[in-house]
């Protein structure tokens, strides 16, 4: 049943574990799931040798929030009033999802995710609109192959009453799912809840569905802040008087959230998720609070959000995050009380160590350290944007991109070699993701209250 053990020799090494470091020709052994050394030159001759000269070798990206199941509808909605698209994919459009199209998307979204090197993602799924919806995106993230945190969320048929001032409580399907799915927390895909907290819903409810995630022993990932009219609510603020900030939360955006809202999330030691790509694209969302999360100590992961409005893969998000940054540091957006710099080493790690952090993996993954998970990315540095490689972060977070990824492997298991997508029928997704998309943008929208 064991698999022989694998050696990657010869890699430029990006640990990302500081006691380790890196090494600019190193090797990593595997056996069966782990990766069980890393070092300059490790002796393994029963191992069966792939030859990594030439390649950056990196922990597996880690995405912290996105909404795989409208994959499908790309790149849609980014210059388009954010409203519209409130009112068409979370109305009429979401509501007339059927199993397959949430299954396809999903499935599309976390192979492509899987070929650009993320080999974790937390698909925050709120379109539950039946317990076979439910199912078939945990297929879809099954059959992709990726290790996956399906966070479970609301309908989005009748979706006001689940969405404005709700007196609705989070379905009670989830615990079907974790008695059935999720009974073992030890496997690639894990669940958590995809949560409303206050901005959505009255407060007996977000407390009880918190209640419930916590008798369930599952992480909460709740949306907040993102426009004005969220940040208005004060939500952090709510769940801090009523005493529930914890360690098992992530909340996501957090634009408009002040200044006392975030120190609470570090007090809490709360995770923060920035979908940097489509925070940008997406008018009315407020400025990308990194400094304001660094400045209290939050190290920020980072998310593909939604493929409707921009591009889900790291190496997108890592770029602008580090511009975007770096673009008004000094001027009149700076902050007294900011971090004097945001290093191309501290934007990796929000790819790999803060996003295994936030998805409540990082005793599993972020890192090439013993013990952990081999979730390994293998770059060329050969190809022409890249090479000559002179530092091997930089290159990876300012230039490289999904067709300069060579090999990926989740729990030591190949799912991407030599450039090529494994286990997956690509003409065939191809043929569905077409077919799911002219169903659904056949879907007349109609009017729907703005989100």
């Amino acid at each position: 049943m064991d698999r022989q053990p694998t050696l990657l020799s010869g890699g430029w090494i990006i640990s990302m574990d500081p006691s380790i470091g890196d090494f600019r020709q190193g090797d990593v052994l595997i056996e069966g799931q782990r990766i069980v050394a890393v070092a300059p030159q490790i002796e393994a001759p029963q191992a069966e040798r792939i030859d990594a000269s030439g390649m950056i070798v990196l922990p597996g990206f880690v995405d912290t929030h996105r909404h795989t199941w409208q994959t499908c509808v790309r790149h849609r909605y980014a210059e388009i009033d954010p409203l519209i698209y409130f009112r068409e994919m979370l109305g009429a459009k979401g509501a007339a999802y059927r199993p397959e199209d949430v299954y396809v998307g999903t499935l599309l979204g976390a192979v492509a995710a899987l070929e650009s090197g993320i080999t974790t993602m937390l698909d925050w799924s709120h379109v539950q609109n039946s317990p076979e919806h439910s199912d078939a995106a945990i297929f879809g993230l099954r059959d992709a192959g990726i290790r996956g945190v399906f966070g479970h969320g609301w309908p989005l048929i009748e979706g006001d009453s689940w969405m404005f001032d709700s007196q609705r409580p989070h379905p009670h399907d989830i615990r079907r799912l974790r008695q059935q799915y999720f009974a073992s927390d030890d496997q690639l895909l894990t669940l958590a809840m995809a949560a409303r907290g206050p901005e959505m819903a009255q407060r007996d409810v977000w407390l009880e569905d918190l209640r419930l995630a916590r008798e369930l022993d599952i992480r909460s990932t709740i949306h907040m802040g993102a426009y004005a009219r969220n940040g208005s609510v004060r939500a952090i603020a709510q769940m801090q008087a009523a005493g529930v900030l914890g360690d098992d939360l992530t909340f996501v955006h957090c634009c408009f959230c002040g200044d006392d809202e975030i120190k609470m999330m570090a007090d809490a030691g709360v995770s923060a998720s920035l979908g940097v790509h489509c925070e940008m694209n997406a008018q009315g969302i407020g400025d990308i609070p990194f400094d304001r999360l660094l400045a209290a100590g939050i190290r920020p992961s980072l998310s593909g959000d939604t493929e409707t409005k921009c591009s889900g893969d790291m190496f997108t998000q890592m770029r602008h995050a580090f511009a975007y940054y770096r673009s008004w540091v000094g001027g009149q957006h700076s902050r007294l009380d900011r971090p004097p710099a945001l290093s191309l080493r501290d934007v990796l790690s929000f790819a790999t160590m803060a996003g295994a952090q936030a998805n409540g993996l990082s005793h599993k993954v972020g890192s090439l350290t013993p013990g952990k998970q081999a979730d390994i990315v293998m770059i060329r540095t050969d190809d022409l944007n890249l090479t000559p490689v002179s530092d091997a972060i930089a290159a990876v977070v300012l230039a490289a991109h999904p067709g300069n990824v060579d090999t990926v492997l989740v729990a030591g298991q190949a799912v991407k070699r030599q450039g090529r997508m494994l286990n997956v029928d690509l003409d065939k997704l191809r043929q569905r993701a077409l077919a799911s998309q002219a169903y659904v943008l056949g879907q007349p929208p109609h009017a729907h209250p703005h989100h």
